[in-house]
C-alpha cells in the first residue's frame, strides 16, 4: 500500500507540541551547562555508574515483563468474582510513591520483616534485602503491574472473532499462542520492555535505598550526589547527557522494532472471558495469579495495617497537602495527556514527532528541576511558581507513559479505517469524535489514570521550589518522616495511596477497557 501524503494542517499541531516539549527540556539542561560554564568528562566512577545502570535496568526489565506475560494471559482468559477490583489493585505498586512502597518492602522482605520473623522460626538466618537483588526486587514491585496492564490491553486488542474461529477450528491452546497470541506479543512486548528498562535507567530513590553501597550507584544517583554534596553542575549536566543519549537511543531502537503490524480488523467485539480449557489451566492460572497478587498486595497490607492508627494523629497541613496535590495533578495530567494525543496523532504520519514526545524520558527530573530553579531565579521567586513549574515537569515527565499507550491505539485506527475516512472526506472534528474517539477512549482513559497517579505521588521538583509554608502530600509526608512524626507520617502515607488509586480507578474507567467483563 502506498504511503499517503503528509497533511500539514493535521500534523502541525502535534509537530509543534513535540517540538515545544523537547525545547522545554533542552532549554533545563542548557541552563545547567550554562551556569556550570559547561560540562566535563566522565571519571572512572561515572562509568561504572553507567554500566551498573544499564545492568540493572535490563535486568529490571527482563524480570518484570517476563513475570508479566503469564499474569496477563491468566487475567485475559479466566472470569472470576472480583476479577475488575483485582485489576485495578495491581496496578497500586505501580502509582504508590516510591518511598512509601520501599517501605512497605521493607516491612515484608527486610531482615527485620514478616518473611525474616517466619524464618528465624525454623532456625535460619534474615533476609538481606541490600544491593543488586534489593533493587531488582523493587523494580519487579513497581513494574509488574505495569508491564501487566500494558500487555493485557494487547491480548483485549486481538478481535474476539479469532478466538471464536480458534475454537470452531478446535485449537488446543498451543495453536492458540502461535498464531493469536504470539504475534500479539512480538507487537507489544518491545514497547513493554522500553518502558520498564527506562524507568529504572533513571530510578533513583530505589538505589538510594536498596542499593547498599559505592557499588550499586546508578546515574541518577551520581547526579543527585554531584548536585547534593558537591554541587558539581558541570559533572551532573555531563552524567544527564550520558543519560538522556543512552535513553534517547533505547527510544528510538525500540520505536522502531515496534511499528505497526497489518492486523485483521475486528469487530469491536468483547473477548470472551473462559472458565474452561482444562482442569490443568485452570490450576496453572490460579496459580500464577495466587503468587503475583501475595506478591504485590502484602507490602501494601502492611501499609494500611500501619497507616490507620495514624489518619487520628495527623496535623492540619496534611489535608492542605492534599489539595495542592490533587491542583497540580489535574494541571500535570491535562496538559501530558492533551500532548500525548496531539503528538501521538501526528506520529502516525511524522514518526520523529514521537521521538521528540519521549524526550522526557530521557531527562533527569532532578536536571530539569536545577535548570528551572536557576532560569527562573533572576526574574521571579522560585516558590512563588513552585506548584505552576511542578505541574509543568510533572506532565512532561509523565507525557512518554502517555505516548507509549495512545501511539499504537492511533496507529491502529489509521491503519485499519485511515483510507476509508480520507475516501469519505472525514477530516477535523468529525474524524475525531466519529473514528477515533470511540476506539481510543480507553486508551486515554488509562493513559490519564496512569499519569494522575504517578504526577499525585511525585516527590522531586516541588523539593527544590516549595518554602517551608508550601508542601504537596508526598512533601508534607517527607517531612514528618524527618520530624520522626513516623505514626503521622504512615497516616499520610495511606491517605496519598488512597487519592492516588482513586484517581487511577476513576479515570481509568475507559483504559480498563473489557476489564469489568
Amino acid at each position: 500500500m502506498a504511503a499517503r501524503p503528509v497533511e500539514i494542517s493535521r500534523v502541525l499541531p502535534g509537530v509543534l507540541a513535540a517540538i515545544s516539549v523537547a525545547a522545554f527540556v533542552l532549554c533545563a539542561v542548557g541552563a545547567v551547562l550554562w551556569f556550570a560554564g559547561g560540562g566535563g568528562m566522565p571519571g572512572p566512577g561515572d562509568w561504572a555508574a553507567l554500566r551498573f545502570t544499564v545492568m540493572q535496568a535490563a535486568l529490571s526489565a527482563l524480570c518484570s515483563v517476563g513475570l508479566a506475560i503469564p499474569v496477563a494471559r491468566a487475567l485475559a482468559r479466566r472470569a472470576f468474582p472480583g476479577r475488575s477490583v483485582l485489576i485495578t489493585l495491581l496496578g497500586a505498586p505501580f502509582i504508590l510513591p516510591v518511598i512509601v512502597a520501599v517501605l512497605g518492602l521493607l516491612a515484608v522482605f527486610g531482615r527485620n520483616g514478616v518473611l525474616s520473623n517466619l524464618l528465624g522460626v525454623v532456625g535460619l538466618p534474615p533476609l538481606s534485602i541490600y544491593g543488586l537483588h534489593g533493587v531488582l526486587l523493587a523494580h519487579v514491585f513497581f513494574n509488574l503491574p505495569l508491564a501487566t496492564r500494558l500487555i493485557l490491553q494487547g491480548w483485549q486488542d486481538i478481535p474476539a472473532e479469532r478466538f471464536r474461529l480458534a475454537a470452531t477450528l478446535g485449537m488446543g491452546p498451543g495453536q492458540v499462542l502461535r498464531f493469536l497470541e504470539w504475534p500479539m506479543l512480538r507487537r507489544v512486548l518491545p514497547s513493554a520492555l522500553l518502558t520498564v528498562f527506562g524507568l529504572c535507567l533513571s530510578s533513583f530513590a530505589v538505589v538510594l535505598m536498596l542499593g547498599g553501597g559505592p557499588k550499586a550507584t546508578t546515574l541518577e544517583l551520581a547526579i543527585y550526589q554531584a548536585f547534593r554534596f558537591d554541587f558539581d553542575l558541570g559533572r551532573a549536566a555531563t552524567l544527564a547527557a550520558i543519560q538522556a543519549a543512552l535513553v534517547g537511543s533505547v527510544v528510538w531502537v525500540g520505536l522502531r522494532i515496534s511499528r505497526h503490524e497489518a492486523d485483521t480488523v475486528g469487530l469491536d467485539r468483547v473477548i470472551g472471558l473462559s472458565s474452561g480449557d482444562g482442569v490443568w489451566l485452570r490450576v496453572q492460572d490460579g496459580l500464577v495469579l495466587l503468587l503475583a497478587s501475595g506478591f504485590l498486595l502484602v507490602p501494601l497490607g502492611v501499609i494500611v495495617v500501619k497507616g490507620v492508627p495514624g489518619l487520628a494523629v495527623m496535623p492540619v497541613s496534611v489535608w492542605g497537602a492534599l489539595g495542592n496535590s490533587l491542583m497540580v495533578t489535574v494541571a500535570s495530567t491535562s496538559l501530558g495527556v492533551g500532548l500525548a494525543l496531539t503528538i501521538a496523532t501526528a506520529a502516525v504520519r511524522v514518526g520523529w514527532a514521537d521521538v521528540l514526545g519521549m524526550m522526557g524520558f530521557a531527562a533527569s527530573p532532578l536536571v530539569l528541576g536545577t535548570g528551572l530553579f536557576l532560569i527562573i531565579t533572576p526574574w521571579a521567586s522560585p516558590s512563588a511558581l513552585a506548584f505552576v513549574v511542578t505541574a509543568l515537569v510533572n506532565a512532561v515527565m509523565v507525557l512518554p507513559f502517555a505516548l507509549r499507550v495512545l501511539s499504537p491505539a492511533l496507529q491502529s485506527i489509521e491503519h485499519d479505517f485511515g483510507n476509508l475516512a480520507d475516501s469519505l472526506d472525514m477530516r477535523g472534528w468529525a474524524r475525531f469524535r466519529f473514528l477515533i474517539l470511540p476506539r481510543v477512549r480507553r486508551s486515554i482513559g488509562f493513559a490519564a489514570g496512569l499519569a494522575a497517579a504517578m504526577s499525585m505521588g511525585d516527590l522531586g521538583v516541588i523539593a527544590l521550589f516549595a518554602d517551608p509554608t508550601q508542601a504537596t502530600l508526598p512533601l508534607q509526608m517527607y517531612r514528618l518522616m524527618g520530624a520522626y512524626q513516623m505514626e503521622a507520617a504512615a497516616g499520610a502515607a495511606l491517605l496519598l495511596l488512597a487519592a492516588s488509586l482513586s484517581l487511577f480507578w476513576i479515570m481509568d474507567q475507559g483504559g480498563r477497557g473489557n476489564a469489568e467483563a
